[in-house]
């Protein structure tokens, strides 16, 4: 007989909420899998659990070990108490399940925040110490817009970031979680993390990795995994809408054994960070200003509405670009996406082809916008099960109505879905190119979705739970003084050590 394989436990959670968001999350937005079925669904989609199983399968003598994966459809609002215990106890039980392995590969956000628990991340990683051992290699993958906590780092071997913003690296961040995770169990390795915390929340344009001034932050992590000494590197750099102790932007190096070196790499990461920070903020125009360039713009128009971004975490019932654009007269073809359940009730029943008057806006966030009348004509309907664009990932918009009135056309869901690609538009049978202005709710999309053919792309400083004017939102737990919502913010680079 041969030897024995090893088993490596697979196991996802992933949510990203803001603290802003009036809407609490609920179970019922999470695409929730068990066991072989859901490894097997990962396979097929370009992220994480992909690109690790990617990496694992083509070793001889491992065997998977799949427990749960639940991951919001989604960001939303915070998520309920009773909720979170419920995802909690099924998740915690899928490890007890399962707690005879070799290795543990976790794949979790970072960002996620229920009532009562600030850190589900640290806490699912402190139960599975308690179930699967100390001993045992864990290495845990996190998105770049996590938030860090001393618990996450300190019940994890190695914790590994994604490199690229917008998120395009999903699934060679878990083929490099992967990889580190097999040389740590091999007895190859012998990780020790660093890290720094900066006193930073950062938005905008230079965040891109591929052309802004952040990329040289990114650029250097990569040099520090390719070195000889260097197993993981990135900054994290937090969600700033999740309000929370420890939001913060971090940054994280994992060496071979070499605590001196990984505190010098760290500290070396975060004075380049410190170096650029302040342009990383958005320049945002505001609503009347923006409307006035629409108004004599040729070519299409994207007005960005990031405040309103649902992957961010905002509720998604905003109509205050419209409104305004309407208010201003503007003439134009307009294609905007809202979330309104009432609405689509209301399209449901006159069916399609038939008229409806109802309003639009603020079903959700009553506090931020103020409903829109209408009357308007139903074009079509569906029950808003879509793949996305960019990952072929599944999307729940549940029942969803095109609803086309005078010059708009709204695509009108029942739930939020992620709007940093064309799914929802492309699925409801609305080309983008087609209208005259569009409104995009989410912060930066993949330049070909709108930036490389549109006429003009402005970045409109509207209200909402995600606004990049973060001084407009009102953090209460994010520890102080921070930029930018503090005035003269100092920075010195301390190192904390985790073995």
């Amino acid at each position: 007989m041969g030897e024995p394989k090893r088993r490596i436990l697979i196991f996802s959670c992933m949510q990203e909420v803001s603290s802003f968001n009036p809407v609490p999350s609920t179970i019922d937005d999470f695409n929730i899998g068990h066991g072989q079925e859901w490894l097997d669904d990962r396979r097929s989609i370009d992220d994480e659990i992909g690109g690790a199983l990617s990496v694992f399968e083509a070793e001889e003598g491992i065997e998977m070990v799949p427990t749960m994966g639940a991951k919001a459809i989604t960001s939303g609002g915070t998520l309920q108490a009773a909720d979170w215990a419920s995802l909690r106890d099924d998740l915690v039980a899928s490890l007890e399940d399962n707690s005879r392995v070799d290795a543990a590969y976790f794949c979790l956000h970072g960002a996620m925040s229920a009532e009562g628990e600030p850190d589900p991340e640290g806490h699912l990683l402190a139960e599975a110490r308690r179930i699967l051992g100390n001993d045992i290699p864990l290495v845990v993958s996190l998105d770049l817009h996590g938030i860090l906590t001393d618990r996450m780092i300190s019940h994890s071997d190695a914790i590994v970031l994604y490199h690229t913003y917008p998120h395009v690296d999903m699934g060679t961040t878990g083929e490099r979680a992967a990889r580190l995770l097999l040389r740590i169990l091999d007895g190859e390795v012998s990780p020790v993390t660093a890290r720094v915390k900066i006193p930073a929340l950062v938005r905008g344009d230079e965040l891109i990795t591929e052309s802004g001034r952040f990329g040289e932050c990114i650029r250097l992590c990569q040099e520090i995994e390719s070195s000889p000494v260097g197993l993981a590197a990135g900054m994290m750099i937090g969600n700033p809408f999740t309000d929370v102790p420890d939001l913060r932007t971090n940054s994280l190096v994992v060496t071979d054994g070499d605590a001196e070196m990984a505190e010098k790499l760290a500290s070396q990461l975060a004075e380049l960070f410190w170096q650029y920070h302040e342009a990383m903020q958005v320049p945002l125009l505001s609503l009347e200003e923006s409307v006035e360039q629409a108004l004599g713009a040729e070519g299409t128009v994207v007005l960005t509405d990031a405040a309103d971004a649902t992957s961010s975490g905002a509720s998604g019932d905003s109509n205050a670009i419209v409104a305004a654009l309407l208010e201003a007269g503007y003439d134009g073809t307009v294609l905007a996406p809202i979330v309104d359940p009432p609405a689509v009730r209301a399209a449901l029943a006159a069916g399609i082809g038939g008229e409806v008057a109802v309003t639009l806006g603020g079903s959700q966030d009553p506090g931020r916008f103020t409903p829109l009348s209408l009357n308007g004509r139903v074009r079509m309907l569906s029950d808003g099960n879509i793949r996305s664009e960019t990952f072929g990932q599944h999307w729940r918009a549940g029942d969803t109505a095109v609803i086309e009135s005078e010059t708009v056309t709204w695509v009108v869901t029942t739930r939020p879905v992620s709007l940093f690609d064309r799914s929802l538009f492309y699925a409801h049978g609305c080309d983008p190119r087609r209208f005259d202005a569009v409104v995009v709710k989410s912060p930066h999309c993949e330049p070909h979705m709108f930036a490389e053919w549109c006429g003009l792309l402005l970045n409109v400083d509207a209200p909402g739970a995600t606004s990049a004017n973060l001084n407009s939102l009102g953090h209460t737990l994010t520890p102080r003084p921070i930029f930018p919502l503090d005035d003269d913010v100092r920075f010195e680079p301390r190192t904390e050590l985790f073995r």
